[in-house]
């Protein structure tokens, strides 16, 4: 199996979340920020990893995420602001699903990310608000450990990842 892991990370939220995702994978794998990324058509599993702005994902991902179609297996990944069970990342992650039709996903993940306070600055001064801000709260401290298994899990169950066996130990437990 040939994996490729791409990832796009503004705070380091994403970047941690593709390096959990990279370090939980086997076989033949590569990590590449979205910028330097190859083309994903040559890969038989692809993780895709970004971060949302304006409700859905950013700009350098959307382009990516448009030539997934031609890829294997793809997984979704995404940090936000939002809580993340808000219609904000619902919405995100739908959209990004939009930008691979055609694709065969296979599982998907988000989870809060702490967001840099500059952000939380500018968007406060926005009128009206960003639907997010009034969960950015919560998001401090976030990708943690429970995060990182729950992105763990979520990858064996979509199968990219393998299960541990009875008394193996899992990642972060």
């Amino acid at each position: 199996m040939k994996t490729l892991v791409v990832y796009s990370s503004k705070g380091g939220n994403t970047r941690k979340l593709a390096e959990t995702a990279f370090a939980r994978l086997v076989g033949n794998k590569e990590i590449w920020p979205v910028a330097e990324a190859p083309d994903p058509a040559g890969y038989d599993q692809v993780v895709v990893g970004f971060w949302f702005q304006g409700g859905q994902p950013d700009p350098a991902s959307q382009e990516f995420l448009k030539k997934c179609a031609r890829a294997g297996r793809l997984f979704l990944l995404a940090s936000h602001g939002a809580a993340p069970d808000s219609e904000h990342a619902r919405m995100g992650m739908n959209k990004a699903r939009e930008l691979a039709a055609g694709a065969n996903i296979v599982g998907t993940f988000s989870c809060q990310g702490e967001v840099p306070a500059q952000v939380l600055a500018a968007a406060a001064n926005n009128s009206p608000p960003p639907p997010w801000l009034k969960d950015a709260d919560t998001a401090k401290g976030h990708p943690n450990s429970d995060d990182l298994y729950n992105l763990c899990t979520a990858l064996e169950n979509s199968g990219l990842a393998e299960t541990p066996k009875p008394g193996e130990k899992r990642m972060f437990s």
